[in-house]
């Protein structure tokens, strides 16, 4: 039986061995990022350091780079799916590094931002909205975004938010919670985190969080998130636990912290104290409904949407 030393000598000295590592170091030679490496290396690198890495230098030119030839993250065609090698010097070696490839450098920033909105019952559609997309063909629409864009501008010139923010009131359909949705992605792309809220489904589970204990905590989560879009205010059947212990609660530390709070609502600002002063029980307690109305009034500016039902329209 031949030892295995006098094996590998015949085989690298094979012809058709020679020619592939010739082949292969002459691929790795015109390289165009390997060149670059060894240029700004020159002081460093030698030929015998270049010959003994050849299968590093082979690992990085056989592979993508900035992402050419690959149709998209999940069709990665690396070794590391979604990262790209990058030539280094380790211990009298060059080395491969790998770093994150300009689709994964997207992909998680968009988890990142994706991670800053949390919702409660939000439709799809509302959660992938963006401002850019809202039909300005009304002008309150118009007015509404530029309402939306005031907030962001004044952010990014303070680096604070604003504590005043909007009640958007209209008929079904304009297009209330869509520019709310379009204003938390906006937000999130300025690494602030907003809570958007559907408040019928939302009260409707916190009668059910006194049985499992979990009301306070859930109460705690709503009222202190940085920026909190309470949308369809309005359209929940109001019992006076529901608009005291819930709604008034989370509005009054909002308002004493200056938190940023939006609405959405079928109705008025009028309208709604008259539908927070009628209880399920059929009780009228209007002094209970002003005081939550005041605090409305105090952290949000009024704008009426109209026109065409925006839904049937898309």
């Amino acid at each position: 039986m031949e030892p295995i030393r006098e094996t590998l000598k015949r085989v690298v000295k094979a012809p058709s061995f020679a020619e592939r590592y010739e082949a292969m170091r002459q691929e790795v030679s015109e390289n165009s990022g390997v060149q670059r490496f060894l240029a700004e290396h020159s002081n460093e690198v030698d030929k015998v350091m270049v010959d003994r890495s050849l299968g590093k230098l082979y690992e990085y030119t056989s592979q993508s780079h900035q992402c050419e030839g690959c149709p998209g993250l999940d069709g990665c065609v690396n070794m590391m799916k979604g990262f790209e090698p990058n030539l280094i010097l380790t211990r009298g070696m060059i080395d491969v590094d790998y770093i994150r490839c300009p689709s994964k450098v997207i992909e998680d920033e968009r988890k990142k931002v994706s991670s800053m909105i949390d919702s409660m019952y939000m439709s799809k559609d509302v959660l992938d909205a963006r401002l850019s997309n809202v039909d300005i063909q009304h002008d309150s629409r118009v007015w509404a975004l530029r309402a939306a864009k005031d907030f962001l501008n004044e952010y990014d010139e303070r680096k604070k938010l604003p504590s005043t923010g909007l009640y958007l009131h209209g008929e079904f359909g304009v297009g209330k919670s869509y520019i709310l949705g379009a204003l938390a992605n906006e937000l999130a792309e300025r690494h602030i985190r907003t809570l958007i809220v559907y408040v019928p489904e939302f009260l409707r589970e916190m009668k059910q969080s006194i049985q499992d204990s979990t009301l306070q905590e859930k109460i705690e989560f709503v009222k202190k998130a940085p920026v909190l879009m309470l949308d369809d205010i309005g359209a929940e059947s109001m019992s006076s636990w529901t608009r005291d212990e819930v709604l008034g609660t989370i509005l009054h530390y909002r308002m004493s912290e200056k938190l940023p709070t939006f609405f959405s609502s079928n109705f008025t600002m009028n309208e709604l104290e008259h539908h927070l002063s009628h209880s399920q029980r059929g009780e009228k307690e209007v002094v209970k409904a002003a005081r939550v109305m005041e605090r409305i009034r105090t952290m949000a500016v009024p704008i009426q949407l109209s026109g065409k039902n925006w839904r049937s329209n898309r």
